[in-house]
């Protein structure tokens, strides 16, 4: 198991109602496996791809009401004092620091313009042991329609250095405001996030968010094989400098993107500072 810088995407899960479906989509989508039910801590179910662990899927907590979706954890060598940055820098916190066992601690918050993410302390578990490849996670992006509220929060809660994505003359580009967040230095391999401004092309109904990127093989056969099993379309599949990749959601209505990272196309945009 890989220890995680403090600010670097670590672990992801989802809140599933039928997670028995939720199992059987991202088996056949992702080519996940999956390990026993945790009856101790409420049933959570980790993800195996290649027998790592890459994910986990959980039914809702009894008598409690939310939408399905995944929620992406950033790691943390202290959750008590990452929470209290969150707190200071505009965030609101859903879930205390809970320690979970042995295997860390962990909160649930929500950035000021409202897309909630997790922090992770690791104890035993470590987080995902596979990333970067097919069916493991591979990039996250922070959707929001307050870009100013974002850039002000994100670096005095995690130790983030700032940078601008010039596209050029990318027409289909033009306007975009795109950022990265890097740990460690500023090289390629130590950028760890994205935040895109959400424009008149995101429906006003849908919410900011931290939108996951998982590998796969194939962006087109993933997305048919969601499709053919109810879940939806919602962009792409689009060639880029980065991967082949699209949107889409599951077919319990949870967001998330497909990327191959094996099929590029295109110039690599410039990275300026911030």
């Amino acid at each position: 198991m890989t220890d995680y810088p403090e600010g670097a995407p670590c672990w992801a899960d989802a809140m599933f109602d039928d997670v028995e479906a939720a199992k059987t989509f991202y088996s056949d989508v992702l080519g996940w496996t999956f390990g026993e039910s945790s009856t101790e801590y409420g049933n959570y179910t980790q993800a195996y791809s290649d027998g790592k662990a890459v994910a986990a899927v959980v039914p809702p907590v009894p008598g409690g009401e939310a939408p399905s979706q995944w929620c992406l954890y950033f790691a943390s060598p202290d959750a008590a004092a990452t929470a209290e940055k969150i707190k200071s820098a505009g965030g609101e916190l859903v879930m205390e620091p809970m320690q979970v066992g042995v295997f860390g601690t962990m909160l649930i918050a929500k950035e000021p313009s409202g897309a909630y993410f997790g922090v992770w302390q690791p104890g035993e578990h470590k987080g995902f042991e596979k990333t970067g490849e097919p069916g493991s996670f591979a990039w996250a992006e922070v959707f929001t329609r307050d870009v100013g509220k974002v850039d002000g929060f994100l670096p005095k809660v995690f130790p983030y250095e700032v940078q601008r994505m010039d596209m050029g003359d990318d027409p289909e580009a033009a306007g975009m405001d795109f950022k990265l967040f890097s740990v460690a230095g500023r090289s390629p391999d130590n950028v760890v996030l994205g935040r895109m401004n959400m424009g008149d092309e995101f429906p006003p109904e849908i919410p900011p968010c931290i939108q996951i990127y998982f590998g796969v093989p194939d962006c087109d056969e993933a997305v048919s094989k969601t499709q053919k099993l109810g879940g939806r379309l919602h962009f792409g599949p689009m060639d880029s400098p980065f991967g082949r990749f699209a949107a889409l959601t599951d077919q319990q209505g949870a967001a998330f993107a497909v990327i191959d990272m094996s099929t590029t196309s295109g110039d690599m945009p410039k990275i300026e500072d911030a």
